[in-house]
């Protein structure tokens, strides 16, 4: 089966770049079809959609994120990670990487998430 597993600093300083991978394995981000994203919810909160990846390398991203979030991928390591810049302690949050198979029904495989504090 698919499975992801965020990986990335536990602890960012506000105005840094937060910065988390995401390993696949048991299916290539390249197969056509899915799209690979990254979601969050800060505590107390509901889930947020950050943004994608596509298995030809086109992204997309929330508006509210687009200014500070890149998401890029390495296929030789079967990868993909995201980049969210000037943080600030409201980007502490769980960060999730998940497989989004344009279904109705929504993600299919998630990560276990990653906690991500934002503090100096």
């Amino acid at each position: 089966q698919v499975q992801l597993q965020e990986s990335g600093p536990g602890l960012v300083k506000p105005s840094q770049t937060l910065s988390l991978t995401c390993t696949v394995s048991g299916g290539s981000i390249t197969t056509t079809y899915y799209t690979w994203s990254w979601i969050r919810q800060p505590p107390g909160k509901g889930l947020e959609w950050m943004g994608g990846i596509d298995s030809d390398g086109s992204t997309s991203y929330s508006p509210s994120l687009k200014s500070r979030t890149s998401i890029s991928r390495d296929t030789s390591k079967n990868q993909f990670s995201l980049q969210l810049s000037s943080v600030t302690p409201e980007d502490t949050a769980v960060y999730y990487c998940v497989r989004d198979p344009g279904s109705y029904y929504g993600y299919d495989y998630w990560g276990q998430g990653t906690q991500v504090t934002v503090s100096s």
